[in-house]
């Protein structure tokens, strides 16, 4: 496709990543940020080998996996101490592993990348509706005071979970929001001891406590992270409040022993985040102008922890798509197909998975330590298991799983150097 002029709507994972890509590739690429001085913010996060898969595309993998904790499996174990379930990434084929990392650590990156980038960035710019040009070959940016911006050729909206801006075109979708989310502290980890797996501790359907190690954060901080996440209904957060602070460390201590070190360093609940979490559905993502990227396409709970893996291969697969055809209209009509395999697995899982997790319906607790132990004994069944922890799996067939793709020299000035895509065994 010839280069066209592109209007991004948020600078997070997703629209940071499309901007690289796309600008990169030589269209005329505009991001939009509401937030007027964008830093590095939230929790832990899984990169998995999808994401960074990405990063290498954007020549970005080795400086992020510099401050990152190596993950070489999860685990689970209910408050009993009965094993769940133990998954290695080296139980599938394959030179896999994952990174634990602070969410901020990745935007730091990107967002430096994107300030540095051929590209115009606009912070301190909120977009609240889409309007097509009287034409209808472009779409006006409209902010808050009524000022129209553009018009651009493509729009891309990947502005969160919670974007109102897919009201703005008449996709069908489903949000909705979980009535569960999660407690996180992200703390220090001086002598690296929870190095190397995420662990997590369940009772019953509803508490799930979990340690993921997140390297060294954001910044020129040079010690290891700890993040600690608890899940919690949305409408107990009061509640867990005023029951104070000391009462919840006891009770995480009781259950999760070895987060004590973690808990010492939490002084004040103000120390302590909550995150809500969005199941967001639509097909597909993309009208003739219109496409949606990451959570505002496609958000669900981070029980599988692909939130900001999906995004960056959203990324990619969009610029993919748009070399690939000369018509702007093909190009996003491929780039929903293309996903939709992906996407809709994901989806699936994390639906069906969740409510054994962090739901108020205890029997699921009861068959989930039950079936669990049992099915990751099943060579067929945890090499799925397996397959989906890495970002790979498209179903739950016997068919092949995602394609990373073969590895390529940082990108150009024009776009992606050319190499196909390798098959994963």
């Amino acid at each position: 496709m010839e280069p066209i002029d592109i209007g991004i709507i948020g600078c997070g994972t997703a629209g940071a990543a499309a901007a690289l890509f796309l600008s990169r590739a030589g269209h005329r690429v505009t991001v939009y940020e509401r937030v007027p001085d964008p830093g590095p913010v939230g929790a832990g996060i899984m990169l998995q080998p999808t994401g960074q898969a990405v990063l290498a595309r954007l020549g970005l993998r080795e400086a992020v996996l510099a401050r990152c904790s190596p993950i070489t499996g999860m685990s689970c174990r209910t408050d009993r101490g009965r094993k769940l379930f133990a998954l290695r990434y080296d139980d599938v084929p394959g030179d896999h592993l994952g990174y634990g990392l602070h969410r901020g650590l990745l935007f730091e990156h990107l967002f430096r990348a994107v300030r540095e980038a051929s590209l115009s960035l606009r912070l301190g710019v909120a977009v609240e509706d889409l309007a097509p040009t009287a034409d209808g070959r472009g779409q006006w940016f409209v902010t808050p005071e009524g000022e129209r911006l553009g018009p651009h050729t493509l729009c891309i909206v990947a502005d969160g979970a919670r974007s109102h801006l897919r009201d703005d075109t008449t996709i069908k979708k489903r949000v909705r929001a979980y009535p569960w989310g999660a407690l996180w502290f992200v703390g220090d980890d001086p002598d690296d001891r929870y190095h190397g797996e995420l662990y997590q501790v369940v009772q019953g359907t509803k508490r799930m406590i979990g340690l993921l190690p997140t390297g060294k954060g954001p910044g020129a901080a040079t010690g290891e992270k700890i993040s600690l996440f608890y899940s919690l209904r949305a409408d107990h957060l009061d509640a867990w409040r005023a029951a104070g602070l000391d009462a919840w460390k006891r009770e995480v201590a009781a259950l999760v022993p070895r987060a004590e070190p973690v808990l010492d360093q939490i002084r004040s609940a103000d120390q302590v985040l909550f995150a809500r979490y969005h199941d967001v559905s639509m097909y597909p993502w993309s009208t003739d102008r219109v496409v949606y990227l990451g959570d505002a396409g496609h958000a669900m709970s981070p029980q599988l922890g692909q939130g900001a893996n999906l995004a960056l291969w959203d990324a990619m697969e969009l610029e993919m798509a748009l070399s690939a055809h000369d018509s702007l209209s093909e190009a996003l009509d491929a780039y929903s197909r293309a996903r939709r395999p992906h996407l809709g697995f994901y989806q699936f899982a994390t639906r069906w998975l969740t409510p054994f997790f962090q739901s108020d319906l205890t029997p699921l607790g009861w068959m989930r330590d039950l079936g669990f132990p049992i099915a990751t004994s099943i060579p067929f069944l945890r090499r799925l298991m397996v397959r989906s922890m890495c970002g790979l799996a498209l179903g739950t067939g016997l068919g092949a799983p995602l394609a990373l793709p073969a590895p390529a020299p940082q990108l150009g000035a024009r776009g992606l150097e050319s190499g196909a895509p390798h098959a994963q065994s």
